[in-house]
């Protein structure tokens, strides 16, 4: 069911190897699909985007945009429980991306030039939604709170809605977290018509947001034309387990990735050869009793392992060459073992911290970087919707006090129109 490595001599070559299995590459032929497919969008607009919408979704809608009152009915749809249950959590992330916003600074320095940093928000961020079986509210508001609370000014979201039919919690999700626009379209034509705009659809200057290899290889080539949250792929745990925390919990730790689609990945560092061999038992009786049993026993089968590491410094060292999206610390002090894990996309601290509390309820956004991109990136934000601008002040006294400076480097770099421009304030001249 899912590998069990005990020799921690060959740990580390094991792992490499089942790492780079994992490792999506867009395939040739995507890229090609993806590539006419926005060279349509950009050709056709709204018509392409109708084309692709009936292909693909089966609807036939003579609108793209969802008006008020279908996005008031949808809401209606909701149970009152997910609504509340939505709203709290709502009001979680907006209050932890609340405590991210950034200041700008500013200082004068020995010349008395006045230097600093501004923040500002862009003005139009779009988010992408998943439909069909991968509907998720909460991806809604992890992914449009930290833009609103950045202060992006126009949101617009596109959902797939197969069949014509779109989940109730995805409009009610949309309308707590500050969407201002919806738009009936998936895929890379939804990606496309956010970057370069339709008649419909306004462009705007960041897409953020999940999605399938389409969606993710729409997002990498429409990219230096618009900016973009990160290019993610299928969801990944790791568990670090000193035997602290019971095996049956981290069963259904593992459990709650592997159920996600085929190509999720849960691991195990544990200390305990007994303790790995608990933690595979007790996921093989859960197992039975899920719904998606089918999912989880092919994502196990084809990417989960159980290591057992030499001891805590062995086991820090594989958390860092794994570079987890979600890194659980279940152990009896999360703090030691904390200081020495760099490269996680979040961590998850004790016994009573599961990832999934994470992935609804916690604060954090939970779009976080996959497939070992947690070594140089980090999970959505505000400041991926925000961008800082270079402040520069200088008096007559500050200028003269670095003319000379930069004359040299000018005249080094022979560029005699840059030391003509500071030339002609210090001589004087008026040309």
């Amino acid at each position: 069911m899912i590998r069990f490595w005990e020799n921690p001599a060959i740990i580390d070559t094991q792992l490499e190897a089942l790492l780079s299995s994992r490792k999506q590459h867009s395939s040739a032929d995507i890229a090609r699909d993806v590539a006419e497919i926005i060279a349509q969008v950009r050709l056709r607009g709204d018509a392409a985007v109708r084309e692709y919408t009936t292909r693909f979704d089966h609807v036939d809608a003579p609108t793209i945009r969802l008006t008020e009152a279908q996005w008031a009915a949808y809401e209606a749809e909701c149970p009152e429980a997910v609504q509340r249950a939505l709203s709290f959590a709502a009001g979680r992330i907006t209050a932890y991306h609340e405590r991210q916003k950034p200041q700008g600074w500013e200082y004068l320095d020995a010349e008395g030039n006045r230097l600093g940093m501004r923040w500002s928000a862009v003005d139009a961020a779009g988010v992408y939604v998943p439909g069909g079986k991968a509907s998720y509210p909460s991806s809604v508001l992890m992914n449009v709170i930290p833009a609103r609370v950045a202060g992006v000014r126009r949101i617009a979201m596109t959902v797939p809605t197969p069949h014509g039919v779109m989940n109730p919690a995805i409009a009610v999700a949309a309308r707590l977290a500050g969407v201002d626009e919806i738009y009936c379209v998936g895929g890379a034509h939804a990606i496309a018509a956010l970057a370069y705009g339709t008649s419909t659809i306004a462009p705007v200057h960041v897409i953020a947001g999940p999605g399938n290899a389409y969606v993710a290889e729409a997002k990498r080539q429409v990219f230096g034309d618009v900016g973009i949250d990160m290019i993610a792929g299928p969801s990944e745990i790791l568990v670090i387990a000193d035997g602290a925390v019971p095996a049956a919990w981290v069963a259904a730790d593992m459990l709650s990735q592997a159920e996600h689609d085929e190509m999720a990945q849960s691991l195990l560092v544990c200390l305990d050869a007994d303790y790995g061999k608990a933690v595979i038992a007790a996921m093989q009786h859960y197992l039975a009793t899920l719904p998606r049993e089918k999912i989880a026993r092919a994502s196990l089968r084809a990417y989960g392992a159980v290591m057992v590491a030499r001891d805590r410094e062995h086991a820090c060292a594989l958390a860092n060459i794994i570079a987890g999206e979600h890194v659980e610390l279940a152990v009896a002090e999360p703090e030691q073992w904390a200081e020495h894990i760099i490269h996680a996309g979040a961590l998850f601290m004790g016994r009573y911290t599961p990832e999934a509390v994470g992935d609804y309820v916690a604060g954090p956004s939970h779009v976080l970087p996959t497939t070992r991109s947690a070594q140089f990136a980090s999970g959505l934000s505000v400041y991926h919707f925000m961008k800082k601008t270079s402040l520069i002040d200088c008096t007559k006294e500050g200028f003269h006090a670095l003319k000379e400076a930069a004359l040299i480097l000018a005249e080094c770099e022979g560029l005699e129109a840059h030391a003509l421009s500071m030339r002609v304030r210090s001589e004087g001249d008026d040309i």
